[in-house]
């Protein structure tokens, strides 16, 4: 975490990631227009933001696009916050994003990287294996034969179907692409998106990074953008430690 800290004590830092927090996916140009910067003040900063893990760059076509990744603020956040004060916390912070969030560049995408102290194979079968997601996955199992091709879905206890979609690859233990969509009336109107587990060993840890890409801006693309947060920050706190992480009342 001291990476992060200091990452955040610089306020230009902290003003670019409020320009990403207004608009995923912006390019070098693009922030440097917005922060009236230089190119290579910016990129210093964001060579600094990527090795806290706060900022994630992904290659379209001939542009380097960088995304805020809100996964280390989460934990930072899950370390302090007790678990009475989480919920209120997160629902201020959703109804901030509510009130303030502007319309975003087409194709809309969120973008989240977590180090996990793990093997790959444990991680593939957290993220596979129903009895694992019930403990971080807002206590919904998930199903699927886990074939190219294959449904896959989400149910709760009454074996309702919350979450649906269609399995694009598998690639154990590296890659899961599929498709993803909500089952609530309302995101009815939202076309599916894709979403993909990247999985890389990077000595006694794995990296996680998890895309999530939507052909436009919908219920389903503000739903989530939070909503992940939880459910690595889960992830990584079940493997490490063995315990499912409580942040609720």
């Amino acid at each position: 975490m001291e990476a992060v800290f200091r990452a955040l004590a610089d306020p230009t830092r902290r003003m670019l990631l409020d320009r990403l927090f207004v608009r995923d996916g912006q390019t070098l140009q693009q922030l440097c227009e917005s922060a009236g910067m230089t190119r290579f003040g910016v990129m210093k900063h964001l060579t600094v933001l990527e090795e806290a893990g706060l900022v994630v760059s992904r290659r379209a076509g001939r542009e380097k696009l960088h995304f805020l990744n809100p996964v280390p603020i989460r934990l930072v956040a899950d370390r302090w916050i007790s678990k009475y004060a989480a919920p209120w916390a997160g629902a201020l912070a959703t109804l901030k994003a509510a009130l303030e969030e502007p319309a975003v560049t087409t194709p809309p995408a969120h973008i989240y990287e977590v180090f996990i102290r793990t093997t790959p194979e444990q991680l593939w079968q957290a993220i596979t294996d129903p009895t694992l997601s019930r403990q971080y996955f807002y206590n919904s199992t998930v199903e699927s034969s886990w074939q190219p091709g294959a449904p896959v879905r989400w149910v709760n206890d009454k074996n309702d179907a919350l979450i649906t979609g269609t399995l694009l690859e598998v690639d154990p233990p590296n890659r899961l692409v599929q498709t993803f969509a909500f089952t609530s009336a309302e995101t009815a109107a939202d076309k599916p998106s894709r979403l993909t587990w990247q999985i890389e060993r990077q000595g006694a840890v794995c990296k996680l990074t998890l895309t999530h890409e939507f052909e436009e801006e919908s219920a389903s693309y503000r739903g989530v953008r939070f909503g992940w947060n939880p459910v690595l920050s889960g992830l990584k706190t079940l493997l490490e430690t063995g315990e499912p992480l409580i942040i609720g009342v």
